[in-house]
């Protein structure tokens, strides 16, 4: 079993505003992840890499700058994904960190990433895996400026409308399938 807050604590300093959020929003994903597998055995999603990897999704933040949540880093919040990804890799977690690279609204296609000339590696970023997949899906309904709110099934479509509608009719799918 990986504890996350160990590693979570390598990077952040614990009881910080920042580790405080970070906690806060990764127990909300994490638990939210959990209940839909819980809810949906025939899945057959592993439950203990999901809180392990929920935990972990969003650890990249601190690099990013996001000053409205705390974050003062150099890269553009975008890519906090792909920079979780290497955290986690360096800490021989390769299967955790994809969930990081995989998990931005509903994942990023590569054709995405070269029209939209985001400061992204060039290859697709799209949940794969039944874990993936599922903590994509909980973390839209938590926003790291909002600690503790579950946004509406509604609302969580009418943010991912700004990425058009393959993001929302991936939402919808997911809905279908997890809710």
């Amino acid at each position: 079993m990986v504890d996350s807050t160990a590693i979570i604590s390598k990077y952040y300093k614990k009881d910080s505003d920042l580790y405080n959020l970070l906690i806060s929003h990764s127990s909300d994903v994490a638990r939210k992840s959990v209940e839909i597998a819980t809810r949906h055995p025939e899945l057959k999603a592993n439950i203990e890499f999901l809180e392990e990897a929920a935990m972990l999704h969003d650890i990249g933040i601190f690099l990013t700058d996001a000053p409205l949540i705390g974050c003062n880093g150099i890269f553009d919040y975008v890519c906090h994904g792909y920079l979780g990804r290497e955290i986690l890799e360096f800490n021989g977690l390769p299967e955790h960190g994809l969930v990081c690279e995989r998990h931005t609204g509903t994942g990023i296609a590569l054709n995405e990433i070269l029209k939209q000339n985001l400061p992204l590696p060039h290859r697709d970023m799209l949940p794969i895996s039944i874990e993936e997949q599922i903590i994509c899906f909980a973390d839209c309904f938590f926003s790291k400026t909002r600690i503790g709110e579950e946004k509406s099934v509604d609302d969580v479509r009418k943010g991912l409308s700004k990425f058009g509608q393959s993001s929302v009719d991936k939402f919808d799918d997911w809905c279908q399938r997890f809710l």
